[in-house]
């Protein structure tokens, strides 16, 4: 903009100095050539005066012409520089002699202004008309204050813009701001310059109104207090300071930022999500700024909900503004920022099963709106239900693309390193996410994530999972990766697996569950660990090993969280005698296979049978369970088994074998137990 004043006072002058040479009897015609010849060589661009032109002496110079226009820079289209309705300018005489210039009155009516700038140049920089433009960012394209560039003396009246256009656009946008009105109030070049007005940005109205020390001060390097106001649907910004000493253009003082971060968005060309984020940026800080970068110093900083403070340094120079500082927080809370599934929430918040993943589409846009490089430090950070403490993060956002880390936490007396990327590059955004933590509390850590508060124990755990989508079902749907987990001295909440050993005989002869099975119970452990591998959003793992003083225990098996089920089996078997413990026979070495199978939101719970009762007969053929079972007949029922008869089924064999070992107990007459099938695959409620 302070290129527009300078052009405008050019012509100021340039007007005035035809005006002396002019003689009062000059034709309009001629007057009109002389006065677009006299511009033409003061400004470097074509001037035309196309309208009525009129000439007034006494009591004041003043000339008044219509339709006026400067030329653009060659390279830059066909439309003018800057055109206008109407231009009254009226100057008083004498005091020109010495270098004196009043304005009385300077009125542009309906003036347009276009600028440009490209990489070859831009089209305001004014000049010898047949110069090539000159580069945006080289020195000879920069404004410079020295010492002399204000070499007169003048005083303003009544100076006006009404209702003029500005247009500004580069490669990337095109910036249209109508409904200009500007007022000047100068005294004198050496006395305080106070500019007010108002605009309208996309049809948004914005106000202004600045103050500055001295306007030959200004243009000759000397420091120069300053004071800006701006607010409207836009913005609200206040500034008191100086213009620091010197050739460049250097801001320093203190400001008040009040940000509405969803109409500067709409601005921008993007929309931010619907909602109670995005809001609002509030800042008070020491400021230093320039042509390039806007730097705030012990800022007190706000972004919606969340207070901070550091330092944050604003560059203007790339393709997308560029945020880089240091803030610390007391509390970060990242939950209202990370994409929810609606459904799913509303399902928690009422009690409900899960409901199936979401398909519809969260915006990533607003990543692509800036670019960043932040340090933040957080007492106490906060993702959905996940909490940690003395939280160091480092966050890089580039066109697009977001990574960040999380070290130095603790995180349910964890320690370790969480990484993870989102990337919004494309039409479809990708992730990735990498956890490595050791002397994790499980029990409080899964419930904060999953809401799962069945398993207790210290340990460790590392994932790395990659995915891509714009909604919680294509995630879920393309999630894939591998971790490990190891857990140490804990508990399996939710049953007592040394008790379902016990009991199985009993179970097997009603048909049941054995005992065992409550929230009130538990099984203790020493370790517990594994690895998984996730495909498509399919869990699996293939080697869960739980040891115990008593018991071990095998798992395997997979959980979908695509399609929201579970299909796993545990195999508890005793390593130490549990006879004389509530059961009337002793299982060491045998397993009691437990299987999960079902929706997220109706998981059942059985007891493979027909496995049970096959591992049994085994054991008792190959002598492995001695004489601790009695004396049933099992060799019989083992041979049975093995070496059943052309005709008859498996199912059979297995109801044969556990007659035998029950002592050819039956089940009560008004229990009918169902009929295994062949491996285990649906004979989980009774013996067959």
């Amino acid at each position: 903009m302070r290129r527009v004043f300078i052009i405008l006072l050019v012509l100021v002058v340039a007007l005035a100095g035809a005006i002396l040479i002019l003689p009062s009897l000059i034709g309009s015609e001629e007057l009109r050539t002389r006065a677009e010849a006299a511009a033409t060589e003061a400004l470097g661009r074509e001037v035309t005066l196309a309208g009525d032109i009129r000439l007034q002496l006494f009591p004041t110079a003043q000339v008044r012409a219509g339709d006026a226009r400067i030329a653009n820079a060659e390279g830059f289209g066909d439309e003018p520089l800057a055109e206008m309705a109407e231009m009254r300018v009226s100057v008083a005489i004498l005091p020109l002699i010495s270098r004196q210039i009043e304005v009385r009155e300077f009125i542009l009516v309906e003036p347009v202004i276009r600028l440009q700038s490209r990489a070859s140049g831009n089209n305001w920089t004014l000049g010898n008309a047949s110069a090539e433009p000159v580069a945006s960012g080289s020195s000879e394209g920069s404004f410079v204050r020295r010492p002399g560039a204000l070499p007169f003396d003048a005083s303003f009246g009544d100076v006006r813009l009404e209702n003029g256009t500005v247009i500004y656009s580069d490669a990337s946008q095109t910036r249209r701001f109508d409904g200009v009105n500007l007022a000047v109030a100068l005294p004198s070049v050496d006395e305080e310059i106070a500019l007010t007005g108002s605009f309208q940005a996309d049809g948004r109205p914005m106000n202004f109104d600045a103050r500055l020390g001295s306007l030959r001060g200004f243009f000759e390097g000397a420091e120069t207090p300053l004071s800006l106001r701006l607010d409207g649907a836009l913005a609200d910004i206040g500034f008191e300071g100086q213009i620091d000493e010197g050739e460049g253009l250097v801001l320093r003082g203190g400001v008040d930022i009040d940000l509405p971060l969803p109409a500067l968005a709409s601005y921008a060309g993007a929309d931010l999500p619907e909602g109670d984020i995005f809001q609002r940026f509030a800042a008070e800080a020491d400021i230093v700024a320039d042509t390039t970068s806007v730097a705030l110093l012990n800022a007190a900083i706000r972004f919606d909900d969340i207070a901070a403070n550091g330092d944050i340094t604003l560059w203007l120079n790339g393709p997308r503004p560029d945020v880089v500082g240091a803030i610390s927080t007391a509390n970060l809370d990242i939950t209202p920022y990370i994409p929810a599934d609606s459904a799913a929430e509303a399902a928690t918040t009422e009690g409900g099963s899960f409901p199936p993943w979401s398909e519809e589409e969260f915006d990533v846009a607003a990543l692509r709106l800036v670019d960043a490089q932040l340090s933040i430090r957080a007492d106490r950070f906060k993702a959905n239900d996940i909490e940690a403490t003395n939280v160091n993060i480092s966050a890089d956002l580039e066109n697009g693309r977001l990574e960040a880390e999380l070290t130095g936490f603790d995180l349910y007396g964890g320690q370790g390193r969480v990484a993870g990327v989102m990337n919004a590059r494309r039409s479809t955004a990708s992730y990735s996410f990498d956890v490595d933590v050791d002397t994790l509390e499980a029990l409080p850590f899964l419930q904060a994530a999953a809401g799962f508060d069945r398993l207790a124990g210290l340990g460790g755990l590392t994932l790395d999972v990659t995915a891509s989508g714009n909604s919680p079902a294509a995630i879920m749907n393309s999630l894939n990766g591998a971790g490990d987990f190891d857990f140490a001295n804990g508990a399996i909440v939710g049953v007592n697996l040394a008790q379902v050993i016990r009991t199985v005989q009993d179970a097997i002869s009603t048909g049941s569950l054995p005992a065992g099975f409550a929230d009130q119970q538990q099984t203790d452990f020493t370790s517990l660990g594994g690895t998984f591998q996730i495909e498509n959003g399919r869990v699996q793992n293939l080697d869960l090993a739980m040891l115990s003083p008593l018991i071990r225990v095998a798992g395997q098996g997979t959980v979908d969280l695509a399609s929201q089920t579970i299909d796993y089996r545990l195999n508890p078997r005793a390593v130490g005698s549990l006879s004389g413990q509530g059961g009337a026979i002793d299982l060491n070495g045998v397993g009691v296979p437990i299987t999960l199978r079902g929706s997220f939101s109706d998981v059942s719970v059985g007891i493979d049978y027909a496995t049970l009762a096959r591992d049994i007969a085994r054991a008792q053929a190959s002598g492995a369970l001695g004489d601790r079972l009695g004396e049933n007949p099992l060799g019989n029922a083992a041979r049975d088994l093995l070496n059943r008869p052309d005709g008859q089924s498996t199912e059979e064999a297995v109801g044969n074998v556990l007659r035998g070992l029950l002592g050819n107990r039956r089940p009560p007459q008004d229990e009918e137990p169902a009929e295994p099938e062949g491996e285990g695959d649906e004979g989980e409620d009774g013996p067959g």
